[in-house]
């Protein structure tokens, strides 16, 4: 129990360093708010190797820290809008056993974006922001896929790792 907690606390740390490192260089894609999501490598990498409630546990510990520690009010409810939303959205991908990694991790950018959307649409009480949906839609699919595709190439190795016996 211990191991999984110092693993889970560890994948924590990394996620918040890759929201970090992301927020230094943001995209400049046309469309305001766009992140490529490197944080989600780490929630898609737990979520296939320690368990949805471990891989919950950490999105929110990095969503809520990095809120408290870089973001305000605000940011912290777009943050978790998206994150709560995606997670939910990977986790019943994942269950039905016909996606990929790449697949789930697609499905979450892209509701990620969407539950970011719904917090703005309620904020600036319009619906005109819904308009960006679309663009965001497909950049999260974009963005996820290519998340998706590191995972891909850590899970197995990791997997591996972990079956290796110690020295």
């Amino acid at each position: 129990m211990t191991g999984k907690i110092a693993k889970m606390g560890v994948l924590a740390a990394l996620a918040m360093i890759f929201s970090y490192i992301e927020s230094l260089f943001p995209l400049h894609l046309g469309i305001p708010g766009i992140k490529a999501g490197f944080a989600n490598i780490v929630v898609v990498t737990a979520l296939y190797l320690l368990g949805e409630r471990e891989a919950f546990f950490i999105s929110l510990v990095r969503i809520l820290l990095m809120g408290f520690l870089f973001g305000n009010g605000m940011s912290l409810w777009y943050s978790l809008a998206g994150g709560l939303v995606s997670f939910a959205g990977m986790v019943f991908l994942k269950r039905q056993k016909k996606y990929s990694v790449i697949g789930v991790s697609a499905f979450g950018g892209a509701l990620h974006n969407a539950g970011q959307i719904l917090i703005a649409a309620f904020v600036v009480q319009s619906m005109s922001i819904l308009f960006y949906l679309a663009a965001l839609l497909v950049a999260g699919v974009v963005l996820g896929s290519v998340m998706g595709l590191f995972c891909a190439q850590i899970i197995p190795n990791l997997k591996k790792m972990s079956q290796a016996e110690p020295l």
